[in-house]
């Protein structure tokens, strides 16, 4: 077997190593152009692999190319569902992603996607990121990879995969314990109804209080006579910590908003 030596990865870039005294390279475009690689040759090829969906990655061998490699990830069955849901719910979508342009925006118009800021290194995702909060919007950024994390504790809610690296999950407001995307929905939803419960709570607690404390400290009594008998008083004092307690347990019973959504077909484009 042959031995590989000077092994390097090049976060956003590729990989290098040194082969039997030979340099090799295997990566992205942005790897070829920075070691001066002539990609001129491949321009169509990327093109066609872009709009198929795919991610070009190029070998290359001693300063020379020797292979264009075709890379994807199949889109699952539950993404299209989830990206109407939360146009439903009306939020814009965005992908923020380091891969080929051409495959981004082709995937983006398959799925629906408001937004795409494609071949960005890590810290270009954070510069997205901040771009997209400008005007006062607050964002929300899922990922799993840990390109992700800077961009995941940058945004206003990090959402991590639970199937992605600890680094993630390190850096994340929200775990979602599977790989499936309905949960970004259902958190959302979730989060939702927790605040109104909160509100509501805050409502009948300072609701029985404006109303009975005058009552129990005799304020009405010159005037209508009336006082807060100690019985009734104990039961007013129970009133509030019902309501808390059976709120947030009506929230637990709740349906999971996507468990009705029918997986869609991936728009196609000519």
């Amino acid at each position: 077997m042959t031995t590989v030596d000077d092994f390097s990865s090049i976060t956003g870039y590729g990989v290098s190593a040194m082969i039997e005294g030979c340099k090799v390279l295997v990566g992205a475009d942005r790897l070829m152009t920075r070691e001066g690689v002539d990609l001129d040759d491949t321009h169509t090829i990327a093109e066609q692999l872009g709009k198929a969906g795919k991610t070009p990655l190029y070998a290359v061998i001693g300063g020379r190319l020797a292979a264009v490699i075709a890379v994807s990830d199949p889109i699952k069955p539950t993404t299209v569902g989830v990206i109407s849901a939360l146009h439903d719910l009306g939020f814009e979508v965005a992908m923020i992603t380091g891969d080929n342009r051409g495959t981004a925006n082709a995937l983006a118009a398959r799925l629906g996607i408001d937004t795409v800021v494609a071949e960005v290194l890590p810290e270009g995702k954070v510069h997205a990121i901040e771009k997209l909060k400008t005007g006062g919007h607050k964002v929300a950024f899922v990922g799993d990879g840990i390109n992700d994390a800077p961009a995941l504790a940058n945004a206003d809610v990090g959402i991590g995969i639970g199937t992605g690296t600890d680094v993630v999950i390190e850096a994340v407001d929200v775990v979602l314990m599977s790989g499936d995307l309905n949960g970004v929905v259902n958190a959302l939803h979730i989060s939702q109804r927790t605040m109104r419960n909160i509100r509501q709570n805050l409502f009948w607690a300072f609701g029985y209080n404006a109303l009975l404390i005058p009552v129990a400290a005799g304020v009405f009594y010159p005037v209508f006579g009336l006082l807060l008998s100690p019985a009734l008083a104990a039961g007013r004092w129970r009133c509030p910590a019902y309501s808390c307690c059976r709120m947030p347990c009506a929230c637990a019973g709740l349906p999971r908003p996507l468990q009705r959504i029918k997986q869609k077909t991936p728009r196609r484009t000519a």
